[in-house]
């Protein structure tokens, strides 16, 4: 990216003003990993099924986010600048399909409102990876990937207790009605909704770009790089020019990715099976305890935006490798023992130590990855190094839920243990990982 290299030291609120579009953007994606499994079951669905019906979002992913890191890094507006225009496109599309998710009728409509929804949540997230790599010298990046993963963690902690506040709170019913999805989680996809959209117009109107330090270079070159061939030639041949660090990152994401899928999509069914002792999808029972995963998540959300800033401490003292790795096997064995736990309080626990990985995975191997990316190309190796986060849950749409009925005989929970054995392979992969700028 042509700007200029000697970019201004931020202060704390240049940075939360930067980043605070990610607490309306985690509202979108917490709503969404917690609820979706639960919306399909009661409009339906198989549990054999549900990995399927989640192949949404990676698919998404995988169109969505290389498109606009490309066009946004060969974008640039005297008002809007490079990555904000995607911003508010993204928060305005999102912000419409959260209103349409809870009011599908059938599963269909639910499946396509989750594409619809998803689509434009990447449109917003995937620039704001960059964002960081455009404003933020290397001293600060890692902070910068920490201040979004505070908002992160802050954002799921309210999205997840939503269909609980609503319930326990302000009495709202909790119970599908001719088989409907329940108010409580039509309300907070259309509170979620408003948030979304207005964090991010928080960031979009007080944050500025630095502009391209050549502006008719810049101009020139994007004039050049016009034209649909011209664009699927740049991003399918990125593949062979990837450094090599984002080679060794791809292999650490596929396990994570391949864990964190598993517990968004099984968390739900497990939990109503083996607490909750039901797996009616109708009962009063299942909805109490798809209220219970919402704050299980909501756990391991608020230990990760607390985790945020104590992770680049603990990694100027080691390493954000060896932080990275103690933090994915800690995640991973938080998940196994979810197979051990009956009590509904107990299930916290391992929340804790989902939360310090979640921290850590939304922080590290960005910080690692920046330090190691082309600076005018940062938009579209940070899209292009979404392939190795969506292309694992592909995988494990396609895969989970044949291993569900052939090998696992139903049972969710052990879907969760292979996951967190996923998560602490991912761990001892990262030690193979090179940093070029290690934090020692």
């Amino acid at each position: 990216m042509h700007t200029s290299t000697n970019k201004p030291q931020l202060s704390f609120w240049q940075l939360w003003n930067m980043s605070f579009g990610f607490f309306g953007i985690q509202f979108g994606f917490a709503l969404q990993n917690t609820n979706t499994s639960r919306i399909f079951s009661t409009l339906g669905a198989n549990t054999e099924d549900l990995a399927l019906f989640w192949l949404a979002p990676p698919i998404t992913g995988l169109l969505v986010q290389p498109i606009i890191g490309y066009l946004s890094d060969n974008t640039w507006h005297a008002f809007w600048g490079r990555r904000r225009p995607f911003f508010f496109i993204g928060a305005l599309l999102a912000s419409i399909a959260m209103f349409l998710m809870p009011n599908s009728s059938m599963l269909w409509m639910a499946v396509a409102v989750l594409w619809m929804m998803d689509s434009a949540i990447n449109i917003s997230m995937e620039p704001f990876r960059a964002f960081v790599g455009d404003k933020l010298n290397p001293s600060q990046q890692t902070a910068g990937f920490a201040m979004q993963t505070f908002f992160i963690g802050c954002g799921g902690v309210i999205a997840s207790l939503l269909p609980t506040i609503f319930t326990d709170y302000l009495g709202v019913s909790n119970v599908p009605v001719n088989g409907a999805i329940p108010d409580t989680v039509r309300y907070a996809f259309y509170f979620g909704g408003a948030v979304f959209a207005l964090a991010v117009m928080w960031t979009v109107f007080t944050s500025k770009e630095i502009p391209p330090a050549d502006l008719k270079k810049f101009r020139q070159e994007r004039k050049d790089n016009q034209g649909i061939g011209k664009a699927l030639t740049e991003i399918l041949g990125g593949f062979t020019k990837m450094p090599k660090t984002m080679v060794q990152l791809a292999l650490v994401q596929f396990f994570t990715w391949v864990a964190l899928f598993a517990m968004w999509v099984y968390t739900t069914p497990s939990i109503t099976d083996t607490v909750f002792h039901t797996s009616d999808a109708q009962s009063a029972a299942y909805q109490e305890g798809g209220n219970w995963v919402g704050i299980m998540f909501a756990v391991y959300g608020g230990i990760s935006a607390l985790a945020a800033f104590i992770l680049p401490v603990l990694a100027a003292k080691t390493s954000r490798k060896f932080v990275h790795m103690l933090c994915l096997i800690i995640g991973g064995v938080s998940l196994i023992s979810i197979f051990a736990i009956t009590s509904k309080q107990m299930l916290l626990l391992p929340m804790v130590g989902v939360g310090i990985a979640w921290a850590s995975v939304l922080t590290m191997p960005y910080a690692i990855l920046a330090g190691a990316l082309p600076a005018n190309r940062m938009g579209y190796f940070m899209g292009l190094f979404n392939f190795f986060v969506v292309i694992p849950q592909i995988v494990a749409g396609v895969v989970l839920g044949a291993m569900l009925k052939h090998w696992f005989n139903n049972q969710s929970v052990k879907v969760l243990m292979l996951g967190g054995a996923c998560m602490i392979l991912a761990g001892l992969l990262t030690m193979l990982v090179k940093d070029d700028a290690a934090t020692k």
